[in-house]
């Protein structure tokens, strides 16, 4: 892969954090960012996604790491079947319990067959993944009203737990798209290209110059 010459940065709203990724959309969609966040526990989190052309997802490597503790994922799609590699080193629930939190499941999914039929990654608190639904069904400019339920493989971070999750994209005109899932709905804004502008109560990107802690304050 060639230089990635364009590039994202989005603040965290919910808590404090960032995001950045360095991107080349040009046939499908590769990307590599850096997220980091200060809860439940603090920790980095480093993921690499590919689509094919047409924005389906067809892998995700992704570590995340904090003090005394360090996970690892890859989620591949082969044959139409995801396959799914994990690593783990140190003892993420020992932070989250001294943080005051519940405790994490083990990295990955015991039966990746439950994720047939997926054909979207969507990393935990990364307003990035939101894109590849949009860009893959043509939402920013669908047909307005009209909501696509769709199976998808949801990573969980600190964790690197996978889920399998039903979403819902509802275009809305004027470049926002509702996301929605069982217990949650978000009127979210994008750009021309479909990614992300402003995800309420998640994060908003930043741009050159804009210092957004301020605008807020």
């Amino acid at each position: 892969m060639g230089m990635l010459s364009a590039g994202l940065f989005w603040e965290r709203r919910d808590v404090p954090g960032s995001e950045h990724v360095r991107l080349d959309a040009r046939n499908g969609l590769y990307a590599q960012g850096v997220a980091l966040a200060a809860a439940p526990v603090a920790y980095s989190c480093r993921y690499e996604v590919q689509t094919d052309p047409g924005w389906a997802s067809v892998s995700l490597d992704v570590r995340t790491e904090g003090a005394g503790w360090a996970r690892g994922l890859r989620l591949e799609l082969a044959a139409g079947r995801w396959r799914v590699t994990t690593s783990e080193q140190g003892n993420l629930d020992a932070a989250l319990t001294a943080a005051g939190h519940a405790g994490a499941g083990l990295p990955g999914i015991e039966d990746p067959d439950r994720l047939f039929g997926a054909f979207d990654v969507d990393l935990g608190g990364s307003p990035l993944t939101n894109t590849l639904p949009i860009r893959r069904l043509g939402l920013r400019t669908g047909e307005t009203g009209l909501s696509h339920r769709l199976s998808v493989a949801w990573v969980l971070v600190p964790s690197l737990e996978v889920v399998q999750a039903d979403q819902i994209y509802t275009p809305l005109g004027g470049n926002r798209v509702r996301y929605a899932s069982e217990t949650f709905a978000a009127d979210l804004t994008v750009d021309d290209e479909g990614f992300v502008v402003d995800y309420p109560g998640l994060a908003r990107r930043a741009e050159p110059g804009v210092r957004l802690a301020a605008e807020s304050s």
